[in-house]
């Protein structure tokens, strides 16, 4: 089931590129879950979306699957590829959908969700013996796929709420050939020697920690001084290219929110509103709303304008914990934030 795709902190390729990956990741993902259901019949498989490099899928398994059952699924996802297995679409009703998939109670909740959206059909693809109700896209076969591996275990809770069940989450990758999948792991092993998780501990720049909370770092003295240094840069910077600074409250009125429409749009990286004498507030997400409220307290002349606003501003975003990675995936961090009001001939 295809869902948004998640930015990691990776290189960036062209559009048509990450389309033909998006394939590719997405039809892997479809290859590691008839695997995981052929060596593991009772296995309930939830969602398997591609991410920026590679894919992750969910499931319930009534067995914690460590790195040795990953060496066999890798090597029951080789046997899948080499028999080239087509793959095709259909389109079928919520009522066809509902009966195929009635025993996996993760695939008949989001059937009924697209129901109560207004969906009248859905999407299956297939490969072999296996289908999977997804929005696609896919590749034709899987002998399209030359090069398979599956890189870590973890858990994640159903639809992201931690009032769901746990389940276990796979992350693999795929490629068209083995040297393009050498060439990505070395990159990788580079990437991880010089994390900011590992340079973090090592140069004792910062610390997350289970009592303040997950994604919650907290800037050591040394990793402090190295902030401020940097922040003292970019405010010099910035005013050279006539920059004007604010500072901003941690919280705002739920309503400035709702106003905005960042509340429609971005409910789910929010916290949960917090009442204040018959009020709910908010823990700010983005800066947004107050430059704009400020820009606004006064009618603007053309020769005010451009106004050029930034602020270092720390915002608070709810970011699943399966998504949190030292200070690439955070719950709260300082953004360098501006906001240019302008005339169109200015753009």
């Amino acid at each position: 089931m295809a869902t948004s795709r998640k930015k990691e902190a990776t290189p960036k390729v062209s559009d048509a590129k990450a389309e033909e990956m998006e394939k590719l990741w997405h039809t892997t993902a479809h290859v590691f879950a008839e695997a995981l259901t052929e060596i593991y019949p009772n296995a309930k498989i939830a969602i398997g979306p591609p991410i920026e490099w590679g894919f992750h899928y969910d499931f319930e398994l009534d067995k914690n699957l460590n790195m040795e059952d990953l060496v066999k699924i890798e090597d029951k996802m080789r046997e899948i590829i080499a028999r080239k297995e087509k793959i095709t679409r259909k389109e079928i009703s919520t009522k066809e959908a509902l009966a195929l998939f009635k025993d996996n109670p993760y695939k008949v909740e989001m059937i009924k969700d697209l129901a109560e959206k207004g969906e009248k059909t859905v999407s299956t693809y297939t490969n072999g013996k296996f289908t999977d109700l997804c929005k696609g896209p896919h590749l034709e076969s899987t002998s399209e796929i030359r090069a398979v591996k599956l890189l870590k275990i973890s858990a994640a809770y159903w639809k992201g709420d931690e009032k769901n069940k746990s389940l276990q989450r796979i992350y693999g990758i795929g490629f068209k050939s083995q040297k393009e999948l050498d060439d990505w792991l070395e990159m990788r092993k580079k990437a991880e020697e010089n994390s900011n998780v590992k340079l973090g501990k090592e140069l004792d720049l910062y610390m997350i920690s289970d009592i303040v909370g997950k994604g919650l770092p907290i800037w050591t003295p040394k990793g402090t001084m190295l902030r401020m240094q940097l922040q003292d840069f970019l405010i010099k910077e910035q005013m050279k290219r006539g920059y004007s600074f604010m500072v901003t409250p941690h919280i705002a009125k739920l309503d400035l929110f709702k106003k905005s429409g960042h509340y429609d749009n971005y409910r789910e990286m929010m916290y949960a509103p917090i009442k204040i004498e018959d009020e709910e507030y908010l823990l700010k997400p983005m800066n947004c709303p107050f430059h704009i409220v400020y820009y606004t307290r006064k009618p603007k002349s053309y020769r005010d304008l451009p106004l050029r606003l930034s602020e270092m501003g720390t915002v608070y975003r709810y970011e699943k914990s399966g998504e949190l990675s030292g200070l690439l995936r955070v719950r709260g961090f300082t953004q360098d934030d501006a906001h240019i009001f302008c005339t169109p001939e200015q753009v």
